[in-house]
């Protein structure tokens, strides 16, 4: 179990420095953008609200949220949720990040398959994601007792997990419906469609990243159960 174990850590720590070099270079992407300015001075909330428009959907509200880099849609609420820098922006970062988070809510007006199983699953995931620390941290103090802790633990995790890889279709989704609205619209053409498209990439990158750490946890406490029996 040693060379599993350390072999696991190799990776990590490898998945750990892709992690931050995504975050870092999403980071920058999104500040280089943010002084781009848009030739036709929408904002973000604008450019939400015209997208709304063109795909025929008067149910959703925008909001102007708080902090930095926390916009999303809520299908619960019906409700795209606009960061300030986003929402009053008038760059090419906040046009990108409107039109994405408005891609969300044109998957749930369409149904969207994937969107519509990853709300199915937020309840679940809320409660493994809180579990997980004290699972992780029973498993291993009573592995040799307890063993079925860790079965319960990697239950736990193969959730979170899936969740995950099942978020990947979701935003690569918004953000294609994004990047074809704002070209067919013209609201984005030439540098603007090329920059909204190079911040939209490095932000699902994150998603990527973080999907690829997850399974790496799953398949070391898998390793470590197996060792265990």
């Amino acid at each position: 179990m040693t060379g599993d174990y350390y072999i696991y850590m190799a990776i990590a720590g490898v998945l750990s420095l892709v992690g931050a070099f995504v975050s870092n270079r999403l980071k920058s992407k999104f500040e280089k953008y943010s002084r781009v300015g848009m030739q036709n001075g929408m904002s973000g909330a604008e450019v939400a609200q015209a997208m709304l428009t063109h795909y025929g959907i008067h149910d959703v509200q925008i909001v102007r949220g708080q902090g930095t880099l926390t916009d999303h849609y809520n299908p619960a609420t019906k409700t795209v949720n606009l960061s300030p820098a986003v929402h009053d922006g008038r760059s090419v970062s906040a046009a990108a990040v409107a039109a994405h988070e408005c891609g969300h809510a044109v998957q749930h007006d369409q149904a969207y398959s994937m969107l519509q199983m990853r709300s199915t699953l937020v309840p679940i995931v809320s409660v493994a994601a809180r579990a997980q620390q004290w699972l992780l941290l029973g498993a291993f103090l009573l592995l040799n007792q307890f063993p079925a802790l860790m079965l319960v633990t990697i239950i736990a995790f193969a959730v979170t997990t899936l969740f995950a890889f099942i978020t990947l279709p979701v935003e690569f989704d918004a953000s294609r419906r994004a990047l074809i609205w704002l070209d067919e619209s013209g609201t984005a053409r030439g540098a603007e469609y090329d920059g909204a498209k190079d911040a939209l990439w490095w932000a699902a990158m994150t998603y990527v990243s973080a999907a690829l750490s997850a399974l790496v946890m799953l398949a070391y406490l898998v390793l470590r159960y197996a060792s265990s029996r």
